[in-house]
């Protein structure tokens, strides 16, 4: 799904008569060759959650399986899931999480305007290739799993977010194509080393009773509380980047990208430092604790 929507906004469309720049309430003589940049892909979004909306409704019936009984407080917020963080393991996998997926918005947010801004074309062409490895590194994660174990894989996709930060600080100016090539495949490593292999981590901690209300304690960590903060972030460092300048008789803004990645490249490195030091527990790939 990542791969196609990808696809459907980089690639430059030929149009008529400016019919992207009235459609976007650009002005008519804009130059604009790509939907990106555009309002184009909010309204192809809109419209396919409309038609996934409308899908659902199609769904086969599915009545929660505890109906009829009554549902605690607490139960609905999975606090039972809150008894795991009196394990120093997992406190400290949560923490690391969460701090993890402050640096993470840095990419989400901002990475198709930098290789916009930079001159690469058909960004979010290139932007899939991170999905295209996210699903090949995916495969492997059995078998990194088995030799490994939790707290290396771990380790090694906090260890890639500083690596493709500093990819891209050090490709922007002047624009160096196979770091930037290599930042965006180093996504499977980030997202599968240490979302997918957390999730598996989750599962093997909490037991079938709470599984559910830990997984989703995790979810709010991270993509909840650290995803806000991150985006927060990421917006108070642009803005610190910036600079104005004259350009005949207009200001434009002008980001330093260098500088602007360099921060969450170096929270990525602290937050892996700082978990190496911190995690002791390790499951291997049949749940026992080393």
């Amino acid at each position: 799904g990542w791969i196609v929507a990808g696809f459907l906004v980089g690639k430059q469309l030929k149009v008529l008569d400016g019919a992207i720049a009235v459609s976007a309430m650009l002005p008519a003589n804009a130059d604009v060759k790509s939907i990106e940049p555009t309002s184009i892909p909010m309204l192809i979004a809109a419209v396919a959650q409309a038609l996934l909306g409308i899908y659902c409704l199609v769904l086969p019936h599915t009545p929660p399986k505890n109906r009829g009984q009554a549902v605690k407080f607490g139960d609905v917020l999975g606090l039972d899931a809150l008894k795991l963080m009196k394990q120093w393991s997992f406190a400290v996998f949560v923490i690391g999480s969460f701090l993890i997926a402050i640096p993470l918005q840095f990419y989400y947010n901002y990475t198709n305007a930098f290789l916009n801004a930079i001159g690469v074309e058909h960004a979010a062409d290139k932007m899939t290739f991170g999905q295209m490895s996210e699903f090949f590194f995916m495969l492997l994660i059995p078998m990194f799993f088995a030799r490994l174990g939790v707290k290396y894989m771990l380790l090694v996709g906090m260890a890639c977010w500083a690596a493709r930060y500093a990819l891209f600080a050090f490709g922007a100016d002047p624009k160096v194509d196979w770091m930037l090539y290599a930042g965006i495949l180093l996504h499977g490593i980030c997202y599968d080393f240490f979302f997918v292999t957390g999730q598996m981590y989750v599962d093997r901690k909490a037991n079938p009773s709470i599984r559910g209300a830990a997984q989703g304690f995790i979810a709010f960590a991270t993509l909840g509380v650290g995803s806000f903060i991150g985006a927060e972030l990421s917006g108070i460092v642009q803005q610190a980047v910036t600079t104005q300048q004259q350009v005949g008789d207009k200001l434009i803004d002008v980001v330093n990208w260098r500088d602007f990645w360099l921060y969450p490249a170096a929270g990525a490195a602290a937050v892996m430092v700082l978990f190496a030091l911190s995690f002791r527990d390790q499951v291997d790939v049949d749940g026992k604790h080393a």
